[in-house]
């Protein structure tokens, strides 16, 4: 028994003339089918990855899906969300409804459209992923609650914002070869590592260029049990380990410094699927700020804590090296649509390990590793993928 990832469909992520979520979805579901080479009639079950939580009044989105293919009707359609983890959260819904024997195939969409909300707006939505209670008058809103922790991982390890600024410039380079990417602009080094009009302090020490993008967009990807996708699929991608582990809501409760349950789904999904940190050929990992992925960095096990700047710093996860974290560009250039984000990744890691990903394709794509995670490291989720057909 088993799941794989058999087709997919990824929108330009950005600000999109779609009116809502509606549209997105019907950019990308018809595709993901034809993609997989399967039609309507084979799909047992959808789910829709949709933060909303106030981006759009027009809520139920699932039953959306039918609008944009007819043929799905009367499929049962289920609506998903977890904060920023929202699309692989749908991921995981109808993995589970494959592994239990109810569906041979499901199609998951996440979507989101965020750019028809005022800023000010859009801050106090996302901090519905925060504990409100002690942390919804943060400075710069949801960004706030990262300053606060870039602040303190500052304060305990020392100033890092050059590393902070390096990891911008890696992820704004890698993008400009993803064509789905909102950020399609190389912002060097001196740029991102300098305050500036255009590069003002947005929360704590963290710049304007160390905040991923208000984005709108949707990607989907089909599912397939393992059996029915190495008979009849051109292409599957087997999830060797697909892990959720959560933490607790208040920052009040647990280290400002480190991503404990991060690191604790790490571990699981290496263990499950029996291979370490080495045995990864890249990661698509959830950059919403950049001192979330250089944590991650050692939540994956590439550093001790305290020492994930080595990591960028000695270009360990450059495209180049030793293992691409965010070859796609990352949320940072790619955009954050909530509720794309945890199908897009998938997607993106996707292409690369079945040799579709046009020029972002790297040299040596056998596994992969993808993170995504709702509010700071709440709900933590870590797939290890590999093709085998």
């Amino acid at each position: 028994m088993g799941v794989c990832i058999t087709g997919w469909s990824h929108s330009k992520f950005g600000k999109s003339a779609s009116e809502g979520a509606e549209q997105l979805i019907a950019e990308v579901a018809r595709d993901s089918l034809a993609h997989a080479g399967v039609g309507p009639e084979d799909i047992d079950a959808i789910f829709v990855g949709a933060f909303n939580n106030g981006f759009s009044k027009q809520d139920f989105q699932a039953s959306l899906v039918a609008l944009a293919v007819p043929e799905l009707r009367f499929v049962p359609a289920t609506r998903v969300e977890n904060a920023c983890a929202t699309g692989s959260a749908a991921l995981h819904a109808g993995m589970r409804e494959i592994e239990s024997g109810r569906a041979g195939r499901v199609l998951v969409i996440g979507v989101e459209k965020m750019t028809a909300t005022p800023t000010h707006e859009v801050g106090d939505i996302l901090l519905g992923a925060s504990y409100r209670a002690e942390e919804a008058h943060a400075p710069g809103g949801f960004a706030g609650v990262f300053g606060n922790i870039a602040d303190a991982y500052f304060q305990k390890f020392g100033n890092k914002s050059e590393s902070l600024a390096r990891i911008a410039s890696k992820n704004h380079a890698n993008g400009l070869l993803n064509p789905y990417a909102h950020m399609q602009k190389d912002f060097g080094f001196a740029f991102c590592n300098t305050v500036s009009e255009k590069n003002p302090i947005v929360a704590g020490p963290l710049r304007r260029t160390d905040c991923s993008l208000i984005s709108d967009g949707a990607a989907a990807i089909v599912l397939s049990d393992l059996d029915i996708a190495l008979r009849n699929d051109p292409r599957a991608v087997f999830f060797r380990a697909a892990v959720q582990v959560n933490d607790f809501l208040p920052l009040s409760k647990r280290s400002r410094t480190s991503f404990e349950g991060a690191r604790k789904a790490w571990a699981k999904a290496y263990a499950q699927a029996g291979m370490a940190v080495d045995d990864l050929s890249f990661v698509e990992t959830h950059d919403c700020f950049t001192i979330a992925e250089m944590l991650e960095y050692e939540a994956m096990g590439l550093a001790k804590e305290g020492q994930g700047a080595s990591i960028i710093d000695e270009g360990v996860s450059a495209r180049d090296g030793r293992l691409p974290i965010n070859p796609s560009g990352g949320l940072k250039s790619k955009g954050h649509p909530i509720g794309a984000t945890g199908v897009s990744q998938h997607v993106m890691a996707a292409m690369q390990l079945c040799g579709e990903a046009g020029d972002m394709q790297l040299k040596t794509a056998d596994t992969a590793g993808v993170f995504n995670m709702g509010g700071a490291a709440v709900a933590n989720y870590v797939s290890v993928l590999e093709r085998v057909g």
